[in-house]
């Protein structure tokens, strides 16, 4: 009798096993994509109004990014003014470590030798996605739905389209002459680019903006969307209904007053180290739009199709010196008058903020 109940015990964790490796063997073979429950990492925080929000690897998510001086700091101080989304601030470190994952899982010595360690590239994907995650979700006001702004987060646009499986993607276009004299006279620096030359400034520009239109195409229309920061700036109306029907969030006035949301809870925070916060705290305005005409050297606009050849398939004229961008609403016209007058001053609470933002800019290519 004792025995038949040994065996009987054995029987059911013989098939107690079975079972189990089955059912891991089917998720595996169906579910190749996603990572094992055990990896998940689940992330809790509350709100300024004590709402809870969990974020994992499936949340939604939107990244924001472009070439520095194209409009993402403005993009992201709408969107922050709308009350379900929360960009935040910069956090300078996700291109960093994007680009140590980069380099990881390239065919070299160095991903040979982490592999043979037994540190395989699945672990490095579970590590990376738990970091990038942690960031996001924890260096600002948690909502409904997340969003990172960090210039170049956009060269790794596939990457993150893997990691996060539902995540979306912005890609601020501008003309690169705009975003290249913004440099130079804001003195923002950039690693790689040499703010003395227009030429290289140009040149590198071109390559940048390339590479991530490259990556923004790999992803697909269906998650990464590209807005013109001329079109932001003329029609921030109708840009704006755009971008939020994209990312299926309803739509909120809030986004086109975004300097009245500054420092408000669940509203808009500044950086001291982004430079354009002196501008974000203004309304949408045409102050910016065409500052660089006239800057340009000669022989630098001369040579221009040659220098920066994405300014063309990007639909810019490079030999138009002004071009044309469109026409602008009403309102915007209307908060250029406030601006150019005066009307519209810096609140007490920024102007320290906006004093010490002067010295602080690095960017990491």
């Amino acid at each position: 009798m004792r025995l038949s109940v040994k065996r009987a015990v054995v029987l059911l964790l013989m098939l107690f096993g079975a079972c189990t490796l089955t059912r891991t063997l089917y998720e595996v073979l169906t579910c190749p994509g996603e990572v094992p429950r055990t990896h998940m990492v689940s992330i809790r925080a509350r709100n300024w109004n004590q709402t809870q929000y969990r974020y994992n690897q499936n949340t939604p998510m939107v990244f924001v990014g472009g070439v520095p001086r194209s409009g993402t700091t403005l993009m992201r101080a709408m969107l922050d003014a709308h009350p379900d989304i929360r960009c935040g601030e910069e956090t300078r470190v996700i291109p960093r470590i994007l680009s140590l994952r980069q380099g990881w899982g390239r065919q070299t010595e160095e991903r040979w030798a982490l592999e043979d360690e037994g540190v395989s590239q699945e672990m490095l994907d579970a590590a990376t996605r738990a970091f990038l995650l942690e960031v996001i979700a924890r260096h600002g006001d948690p909502a409904p739905l997340l969003c990172n702004k960090d210039p170049f987060t956009l060269k790794s646009a596939v990457y993150l389209s893997h990691i996060f499986p539902n995540s979306k993607f912005l890609l601020m276009l501008r003309d690169g002459r705009a975003s290249v004299h913004s440099m130079i006279s804001r003195r923002v620096t950039i690693a790689g680019f040499n703010l003395s030359s227009y030429r290289d400034c140009l040149t590198k520009w071109s390559n940048a903006i390339e590479v991530m239109l490259s990556q923004c195409m790999a992803v697909g229309r269906s998650r990464c969307m590209t807005i013109r920061y001329e079109d932001l700036v003329l029609q921030p109306r109708a840009t704006m209904r755009r971008v939020l029907r994209f990312l299926k969030s309803p739509w909120h006035e809030g986004v086109l007053h975004h300097e009245e949301a500054i420092g408000q809870p669940g509203g808009v925070s500044l950086s001291r180290s982004e430079r354009s916060t002196d501008q974000v705290i203004k309304p949408v305005n045409l102050e910016a739009l065409t500052r660089w005409v006239g800057h340009i050297p000669a022989d630098v606009q001369q040579d221009m199709e040659n220098i920066a050849p994405m300014l063309r398939k990007l639909g810019y004229n490079p030999k138009a010196n002004p071009p044309d961008y469109g026409q602008p609403d009403p309102e915007v016209i209307n908060n250029t008058e406030r601006v150019l007058r005066g009307d519209f001053k810096t609140p007490m609470r920024l102007k320290r903020l906006v004093q010490v933002s002067a010295s602080f800019n690095v960017f990491k290519a």
